[in-house]
């Protein structure tokens, strides 16, 4: 069965060091430890991921992404994709034929993928359980370095 991680972008990007950086990859634009250690999740136990911007919405790895930007979801900026062009993005990258979804993301992303996947898809939060960044950062670290999928 085919399975797609999806994981959150990040606050912190490499314009923030490097203002000159110019277009990047979108797997080099997040600079997060947040971040950085769902990636290194993502790459280590599955074929496709996808990181999920709240501008700019699925981006494969090699997607480019131009420039610095602040925009989150739930905080009502208008530069917030709708959930109708997120379902339009996700549908034209193929994933809406995607069974088995994982998303390594907080609560504040499951209102944002319950509009967008069907009704074929499952879902799962395998850091759900977890009560807070610093637990999740431990459990995706040692995840990876055990070879032990969550």
């Amino acid at each position: 069965m085919k399975r797609l991680c999806i994981i959150p972008c990040g606050k912190k990007k490499i314009w923030d060091v490097q203002p000159d950086a110019g277009p990047v990859r979108a797997e080099d634009a997040y600079l997060s430890p947040f971040h950085q250690a769902c990636e290194r999740y993502a790459k280590t136990f599955f074929d496709e991921w996808v990181i999920l911007s709240a501008k700019h919405g699925f981006l494969r790895p090699d997607d480019l992404v131009s420039g610095n930007y602040d925009v989150t979801f739930g905080t009502g900026h208008p530069e917030i994709m709708t959930a109708d062009e997120l379902r339009r993005q996700f549908h034209e990258k193929g994933f809406s034929d995607i069974e088995e979804l994982v998303m390594l993301g907080g609560k504040k992303y499951r209102s944002v993928l319950n509009a967008v996947i069907g009704e074929h898809q499952h879902i799962s939060w395998p850091l759900s359980s977890y009560k807070g960044i610093g637990y999740m950062l431990q459990a995706l670290n040692r995840a990876v370095e055990e070879k032990h999928e969550l």
